[in-house]
């Protein structure tokens, strides 16, 4: 049910030694989980965090965060993750927070036909509010959450979420139980291992940027003081 799960993830959970060791390197990445209410946000971010699930637990109001230490592929990073409420009434209080995100979850339930038709509508309020230039390059994962359900209660399967992402700037799709742990690890794994990628493409051309310049050198001489790439 993992569309791509060659990220390596090892949480650190209650290793100290782990924290201390690369408290000094680990990167600060703002992760926001967006969707409908009642799609398993809090839920998601509870198991992840401490591997608690809560049947019971009760909507967000507003927002609410909680930080993570974990490693994807040999790098240390600290997860600050954000649950936002899904009701339309708080709206004003969950939108401030979406400035300076790096990473957004957007969750449906595979139960639920309406929070995963709504997608377009999260996807589309988190770049308005968080002003994202460029929504095509941002590091958005798709969660289709409470996969544990009964096979007859599912209204959402695998192949329709795939077309959605296909249309929506291909982002990694990921089916998720918070109830029972299934992929959620992997989904948070897969949301690091997206913006690792991203960085790493955003990086790439101004190293050939660079490259070019040298090579433009030392073909076409001319008089003006040209700083050689590399130094100053």
């Amino acid at each position: 049910m993992l569309a791509n799960n060659s990220t390596s993830v090892s949480t650190g959970r209650g290793n100290n030694s782990f924290q201390n060791r690369n408290s000094q390197r680990s990167t600060l990445l703002k992760v926001v989980i967006l969707g409908d209410g009642g799609v398993g946000k809090s839920c998601l971010m509870n198991r992840f965090v401490s591997n608690h699930f809560d049947e019971h637990s009760f909507h967000t109001i507003g927002v609410e965060f909680l930080n993570k230490d974990i490693e994807i592929n040999g790098e240390a990073y600290t997860l600050q993750i954000w649950d936002t409420a899904g009701q339309e009434r708080f709206k004003t209080l969950r939108t401030p927070f979406y400035r300076g995100s790096d990473i957004c979850l957007l969750t449906y339930a595979v139960d639920d036909k309406t929070s995963f038709r709504n997608l377009a509508l999260w996807r589309s309020e988190f770049l308005k509010y968080a002003d994202v230039q460029e929504g095509s390059t941002f590091p958005f994962i798709v969660v289709g959450n409470k996969v544990d359900v009964p096979e007859s209660e599912k209204q959402v399967y695998m192949e329709e979420a795939q077309a959605w992402c296909s249309e929506n700037g291909n982002p990694p799709l990921v089916e998720t139980s918070a109830k029972d742990a299934t992929n959620v690890e992997a989904a948070f794994g897969a949301a690091v291992d997206a913006w690792a990628r991203l960085e790493a493409r955003l990086e790439r051309p101004l190293v050939e940027d660079t490259v070019d310049l040298s090579k433009q050198q030392s073909q076409h001489r001319t008089s003006c003081c040209m700083s050689i790439s590399g130094t100053e």
